[in-house]
């Protein structure tokens, strides 16, 4: 690969598109960005090369990408499957649409998915941002705060237990649970969603813990669980004691400042090993 081959961005929302496209360009590398219409905002990548494209446009995108010279393309950012009202798929749209079959409408992993099957059939290689971003997956460790006690220990085992249910059937990442108790799942709305929702539903005593876990199975090349510091805020308002998140597999964004505003809020932060919480084993 030569030094001056651009790297395509393929941009949902949230920030983690955005520091992608940022640190690819700072280190000399052109970079080609597609957003998705109603999910990033182009005014966010100003002096890049940069389109719009709804989904229905997706060949067109794709044929964006080629002119551009692009041949490795990241896919980032928060993407959620279209409604069919919303599609309007011009005729090359609809032969793509085909290729993608109904993987395009039974979930959000599945249809990112299908989306890197087409792509690899069209030439293109999908990396992963962690490729891109080192240092994005912290391994094991706390990482902020005290250490959780055995009643947060135990909602992080049952968090943990909920998360892999919910992405079996490839609903969500994310939970929030309190003593024991299961105060929301995330699905389509988002993490920062649900952990809005989640001040109203809190119990008296220790506060809850927000779990977040890659889905069984999920490929770590597109939507990997990701925490940042809007989630440590939104965890404080809602009262909750802690976030952990598992090791390898989730996005820490914004490093030093997510530390430090769970350091501040006196929340623990813990990037944790799935073997250590699950249901069976030993440690």
């Amino acid at each position: 690969m030569g030094a001056a081959e651009p790297l395509g961005i393929v941009a949902g929302g949230g920030a983690l598109p955005v520091r992608v496209a940022q640190a690819v360009a700072a280190s000399g590398r052109p970079v080609c960005v597609a957003v998705l219409e109603g999910h990033g905002d182009p005014a966010a990548y100003p002096g890049l090369p940069c389109a719009s494209f709804r989904w229905g446009l997706a060949a067109q995108l794709l044929a964006w990408l080629k002119r551009q010279g692009v041949r490795q393309v990241v896919l980032a950012g928060t993407v959620a499957r279209p409604s069919l009202l919303s599609l309007r798929p011009d005729a090359a749209g609809m032969k793509l649409l085909a290729r993608i079959g109904r993987a395009a409408f039974s979930g959000d992993d599945s249809i990112l998915r299908a989306v890197m099957k087409v792509l690899a059939e069209d030439g293109f290689e999908v990396v992963g941002a962690q490729q891109v971003l080192a240092g994005l997956l912290p391994p094991a460790a706390l990482l902020a705060g005290p250490a959780p006690d055995d009643l947060a220990r135990a909602d992080i085992q049952r968090g943990l237990a909920v998360c892999r249910a919910l992405g079996a059937v490839d609903v969500g990442q994310g939970c929030v649970v309190q003593q024991g108790l299961v105060l929301a799942v995330e699905a389509i709305e988002g993490t920062d969603a649900m952990l809005a929702r989640c001040a109203a539903l809190a119990r008296e005593g220790p506060g809850g813990v927000l779990v977040k876990a890659l889905k069984p199975g999920q490929s770590v090349l597109a939507d990997l669980p990701t925490i940042g510091p809007r989630t440590v805020q939104g965890a404080q308002a809602a009262g909750l004691r802690g976030l952990a998140f598992e090791a390898n597999g989730t996005i820490l964004l914004e490093r030093e400042a997510t530390i430090a505003r769970a350091e501040a809020a006196g929340l623990f932060l813990l990037s944790f090993d799935p073997a250590e919480f699950t249901e069976g084993t030993t440690t």
